[in-house]
């Protein structure tokens, strides 16, 4: 016998298509969703998905720490890029934005993307491009062959390399492939972790970038600032879910 948790939710898709490598499209799906939407916390948790995809890509990563975006502690689970790791507490999770801020590896695209919306996360199905160093693509394929213990120890290691700017990222490409995510929110709509995952790793396309087709975090923060807005008020309203308990025999 126990209780389980029944959460009486909408659920809203959307699926178009955006030009390849448009930053300023990547969201598009997502704003396209929030004008369809009227549940009011629905309406809030895309817009807090909408602002945090945007300053990550902009490379403004302190921001998504701010006390109405995140939880203290967040918990982040990635099987993506060949790699499974579980980033536990604001320190591995900030350096983890730190290094790829630094690297020019918070770009990414989307060409494709169904996205749901519940009372407690968002969920994305996207065919997406993400800019990645060859550094990254060395650390993600030596780590993948570690048992867990070992691999989190690397991890560790070239987050904390990567923050005392040793060693050379080396050419940067493109990385193609399904992404699966969902992002869990608590009752005041704070992000409480990621889960971020390939379907079929074996599937992913890799492309070498010209030196000149990488879009930095700097020209990435110019072209997205106009986009980043502030989160709207959070009421007692919004906080309210569509919740009911129901015993489990």
């Amino acid at each position: 016998m126990g209780w389980l948790h029944r959460v009486q939710s909408e659920c809203y898709r959307v699926e178009a298509e955006v030009t390849v490598r448009n930053i300023v499209d990547t969201n598009r799906f997502v704003r396209q969703l929030i004008s369809e939407t009227t549940n009011r916390r629905h309406r809030f948790l895309l817009k807090a998905y909408d602002r945090h995809r945007s300053l990550e890509m902009a490379g403004r990563y302190q921001e998504l720490f701010a006390p109405d975006m995140m939880v203290p502690e967040p918990v982040y689970h990635l099987a993506a890029h060949g790699v499974q790791v579980r980033l536990e507490g604001r320190d591995m999770v900030e350096s983890m934005y730190r290094s790829w801020a630094e690297s020019n590896e918070t770009v990414f695209y989307v060409e494709k993307e169904t996205i749901a919306v519940s009372d407690d996360f968002v969920s994305s199905v996207s065919l997406g491009y993400h800019q990645i160093s060859g550094r990254s693509l060395r650390e993600t394929k030596i780590v993948s062959y570690l048992p867990k213990f070992a691999s989190r120890y690397l991890l560790n290691v070239a987050l904390n390399t990567r923050r005392t700017g040793n060693g050379d990222a080396g050419p940067m490409y493109l990385y193609k492939n399904t992404f699966y995510m969902i992002w869990r929110y608590d009752d005041l709509g704070r992000l409480i972790g990621e889960s971020v995952w390939e379907p079929e790793p074996g599937a992913a396309e890799i492309l070498k970038l010209d030196r000149r087709e990488v879009v930095t975090v700097v020209e990435a923060a110019q072209l997205l600032a106009p986009l980043i807005e502030p989160l709207p008020p959070y009421d007692d309203f919004v906080r309210e879910h569509s919740t009911s308990f129901a015993r489990v025999v």
